[in-house]
């Protein structure tokens, strides 16, 4: 509390608008949206009857309470809520946004009120997205100090009534918490009584931006379950962008922020459609969701696209020909829609000889298209740079990833060998040449 207290001091700074500043909003930590919930491929979940027993019913009177590791603090925030695969118009109202101590329980004096176009209430269309009001962070007293590196916002709001189905990002990999429902609004609330369910997943928000200098880098890991996490541990933060973070905050301190923009099972040309009546467990294909997942987040200056073996998948099946030519045109995308984006592609990790349970996964045919795939990655001019994870984690007298990268983290196991475990995603993210994904920060 007296670290607390000290902090209050610089309130009127705080409340000082971006403008003022030369500060611009920066996204510090997103999640890509897919549904309805339960369509998703979410790992260690733990059993979610009790807190949404009808899943077309949805949230019912219900609180959330969500945790989420911003990559860069500053002093002002704002919030990204989503319906954009709900069938009705859903209401959030008692939004809060705070620090968070542990499990479920909020820094004491933290819990700041959010405010949408200056009103407790907003009301969210089905297919659209609405931006929080700015919300000082009095607790943000110096963002580039080192007793927040590393720490957690707790996001809580209330869904009134029935919000119908969920929109949500399933692999979280990061434990949050849901009321009962008919429990009403308890965001304001900082202790965890009233939060007696967990989830391994988040539910509607979407993504957090921070107040942060004119130029901050923003990096965007854009793909699949090996960029998501599968297989990494759980509350752990070692996916493959977790690791390029840290090194980024080691050399650089709270000036450059990694997002991710993974989702478990995504595809780049599959599949042809999507939506909340006719979901698919891996989400919109990557060019369906490039405008919301990449182009409308806030000052994006590098994207790392690595993807394309769930579309040489059994479920998949789709040609090198086909593949290519949508990476092409997701790649013109960003640079018509960004000016001055780095787009840099990564290779597509080995799958052969996979025993995931689907049998989806690992079949020689497979493994040709993606090694046809990455051959193009390598040699063709379409990127600004390569970063190599095949070269990172490939065993090359079997083909198939290292064994000491196939026993899987999250839950213990022999693991697919289709997602790296802890140590391969470690080796991922070492692998990145920081100077290519972050040119403007290199020789400072």
């Amino acid at each position: 509390m007296r670290f607390f207290a000290c902090l209050t001091v610089v309130a009127a700074f705080v409340s000082t608008p971006a403008s003022a500043q030369h500060d611009e909003w920066s996204t510090s930590w997103a999640a890509s949206v897919q549904g309805p919930y339960p369509v998703g491929n979410p790992s260690a979940q733990p059993d979610q009857r009790f807190a949404f027993p009808t899943p077309p019913v949805g949230a019912n009177d219900q609180t959330f309470r969500l945790v989420v590791r911003p990559d860069l603090w500053g002093r002002q925030a704002r919030l990204r809520l989503s319906n954009v695969f709900g069938t009705r118009p859903v209401t959030f109202d008692g939004t809060f946004v705070g620090l968070r101590l542990d499990g479920a329980t909020v820094v004491p004096g933290t819990n700041q009120s959010v405010r949408f176009g200056g009103k407790d209430r907003v009301t969210i269309a089905p297919g659209e997205w609405v931006w929080s009001d700015a919300v000082a962070l009095p607790f943000v007293a110096d963002p580039g100090a080192l007793s927040l590196a590393g720490r957690k916002l707790a996001v809580s709001f209330h869904v009134v009534g029935e919000s119908g189905p969920m929109t949500w990002h399933a692999k979280a990999l990061q434990t949050s918490y849901v009321t009962a429902p008919g429990a009403g609004a308890r965001g304001r609330e900082e202790g965890e009584a009233a939060f007696p369910f967990s989830t391994a997943s988040w539910f509607f928000l979407d993504a957090v931006d921070v107040t942060a200098p004119a130029g901050t880098p923003v990096i965007v890991g854009f793909g699949d379950s090996i960029t998501d996490g599968t297989a990494s541990t759980m509350n752990g933060d070692d996916r493959w962008p977790d690791v390029l973070s840290r090194r980024l905050h080691a050399a650089y301190g709270n000036r450059v922020a990694v997002v991710n923009a993974g989702i478990g099972g995504n595809q780049i040309v599959g599949p042809k459609e999507y939506g909340p009546e006719k979901p698919f467990p891996g989400g919109p294909s990557a060019g369906q969701r490039l405008e919301r997942d990449v182009l409308r987040l806030s000052g994006v200056t590098t994207v790392i696209w690595l993807e394309g073996i769930n579309d040489f998948s059994k479920s998949g099946n789709a040609a090198v020909e086909d593949v290519v030519a949508g990476m092409r045109e997701g790649v013109a995308r960003m640079r018509a829609g960004i000016p001055g984006i780095r787009v840099v592609g990564g290779t597509v990790v080995s799958a052969l000889g996979s025993t995931i349970a689907s049998g989806a996964h690992g079949f020689p045919e497979q493994d040709a298209k993606r090694r046809a795939l990455n051959d193009f990655i390598r040699s063709s001019d379409l990127f600004d740079g390569v970063v190599d994870f095949d070269a990172a984690t490939l065993d090359p007298s079997a083909g198939g990833i290292k064994p000491e990268f196939v026993p899987e983290s999250t839950m213990g196991g022999a693991g697919d060998r289709l997602h790296p475990n802890r140590a391969g995603y470690l080796a991922m993210g070492m692998s990145i040449d920081l100077a290519l994904v972050a040119p403007s920060l290199a020789g400072r």
